[in-house]
């Protein structure tokens, strides 16, 4: 940032830090300014996008509008490295602080190496809101640099506890700050954010064993597919899963927050630390569930990273879009390749999906009411490919709430998402000290090792898997299952009682 001489004694050079976007990766910028003679222009180079090249006009009249003198000459910009694509407003205040050094306008007084610059400028000099700042902010604290931001950035930059920040509003008080004369006043740090729960479980009548499910699905990270006439119950029953999930600590939680920001997207203070949950209309492309575009962003699965994707009426989805969840179902994370960049995203997310037991919706629930032939009936489960299917863990039929129950006053002794949380939570901590990772996570020999069959459980698994011919990845997903249901029980080793329970949700696969 510091302008250098050419030999006339004019400051010609300078040189400003910053940060560029690519997925959730912020590499370091360095912004060169260079003002040599000859007829007035304004150039930018290193792969700049529309917004980029726009920024010379906004620069001009900001600096003007400001007080300034637009240097007469040639001015050069180079954004480095030349090959990565620069895109959005966040240069515009950079290459103005580079203008001002390299014509001798300002003279910092500060170490320039370790600030970096982010903000869009208005032609009146006012500095706007830069968008997918947080990955930034989260790379510059670990380099231990000081960011001038966008006062609209602020709060929810500070969500990177103990980042130097030092919010502006406009050019020329970062010119005072950056030349001594005055101060950038930092807004005092927003309350810590308090968990807020929206749904709880004690909200719903009945559904027992759908409770139990959602239950061991919560503290094994296992996919669920629910399966019932419309009305049951069933999306009411997954909207409260993360209300039985433990919080996110503080690295998940940022993780989340700088892909939400990535997205355009934001978090409320309430909800920073509970679990996402997304539920995309089965209208949904591949794209908006995986990410993409031409400029990648962020897809559904990727905002419900440490959390829960829910897709409701599952067999309207494009099948498609339904095939491009196999691979991040397995790895945890998606790649998206694009002409010019590549770029990964996490997806480590929990699927639970709810579906109709026939097209009309009223398959087996007691009634006249459904008209479905069989091979409608077949034509429509099929809508889902085996592989998919092959990668949820547990199927459970959800039976239509009795009329009884469904009147019957509020049961005082119904279990409250916090005493299920709490169970949940003991859980999810035995598998970490034991393993380090989930069940849902754990790889074919710590299968084996950490699940030891009697032979009697042998020749059970050995019926059911000839029975309801299972593949060797839905076997393996029992016994993940299993272990989870042990957990719970906090017993060492997994019983028949155990199997058996895992078993039963696998018997509705057909």
């Amino acid at each position: 940032m510091e302008p250098r001489g050419t030999g006339g004694g004019v400051s010609q050079l300078s040189k400003v830090y910053t940060r560029a976007s690519t997925g959730l990766d912020a590499p370091i910028v360095t912004i060169e300014v260079h003002i040599s003679g000859g007829l007035p222009s304004f150039s930018i180079v290193g792969l700049p996008e529309g917004a980029v090249k726009e920024s010379k006009d906004r620069v001009r009249s900001a600096l003007i509008n400001s007080g300034f003198k637009m240097p007469k000459g040639r001015i050069t910009v180079s954004l480095a490295p030349a090959n990565l694509p620069k895109r959005g407003g966040r240069y515009d205040l950079p290459i103005a602080i580079g203008v001002l050094l390299a014509s001798g306008q300002i003279k910092s007084s500060v170490d320039s190496d370790q600030f970096e610059f982010y903000g869009e400028l208005g032609l009146d000099g006012l500095i706007h809101a830069a968008d997918s700042l947080l990955p930034a902010v989260i790379e510059a604290h670990k380099q231990k640099h000081n960011l001038i931001i966008p006062y609209d950035n602020y709060e929810h930059c500070a969500l990177v506890k103990g980042a130097k920040l030092f919010p502006a509003t406009h050019l020329l008080k970062v010119c005072e700050f950056l030349t001594g004369v005055g101060e950038l006043d930092c807004p005092g740090l927003p309350i810590g954010p308090k968990i807020e729960y929206r749904n709880d479980f004690s909200q719903v009548k009945g559904q027992y064993q759908a409770k139990r499910a959602l239950e061991i699905a919560a503290s094994g990270g296992h996919n669920l597919l629910l399966r019932g006439t419309p009305g049951s119950g069933k999306t009411m029953l997954a909207e409260r899963l993360p209300s039985i999930m433990p919080p996110l600590s503080i690295e998940k939680a940022l993780q989340r927050a700088a892909i939400f920001s990535v997205a355009g997207q934001s978090i409320e203070p309430s909800q920073f630390y509970i679990r996402p949950f997304r539920s995309p209309h089965h209208s949904a492309s591949a794209v908006a569930l995986v990410g993409g575009g031409s400029n990648p962003k962020p897809g559904e699965i990727s905002l419900a990273h440490e959390g829960v994707l829910f897709l409701d009426e599952l067999p309207e989805f494009p099948r498609h879009a339904l095939e491009t969840l196999r691979q991040p179902l397995e790895s945890g994370e998606v790649h998206v390749s694009r002409a010019q960049q590549q770029v990964t995203f996490p997806a480590d997310f929990q699927l639970i999906a709810a579906m109709n037991p026939c097209p009309c919706g009223y398959y087996g629930d007691g009634t006249s009411k459904c008209h479905c032939t069989e091979d409608q009936i077949n034509k429509y489960r099929t809508k889902i490919s085996g592989p998919l299917l092959d990668r949820i863990d547990m199927i459970l039929e959800v039976p239509p709430l009795p009329t009884e129950a469904l009147l019957a006053q509020q049961d005082q002794l119904i279990e409250n998402s916090e005493t299920i949380r709490a169970r949940v939570l003991d859980c999810y901590n035995r598998q970490l000290e034991r393993q380090g990772k989930l069940n849902d996570q754990l790889n074919t020999d710590e299968l084996e090792r950490l699940v030891i069959l009697s032979d009697k459980n042998k020749q059970l698994l050995e019926g059911v898997i000839d029975q309801l011919h299972l593949s060797a990845r839905a076997y393996h997903r029992i016994l993940k299952v299993a272990r989870t249901i042990a957990d719970l029980d906090q017993a060492e080793q997994v019983t028949q009682q155990h199997l058996i329970e895992a078993i039963s949700y696998r018997r509705h696969n057909g």
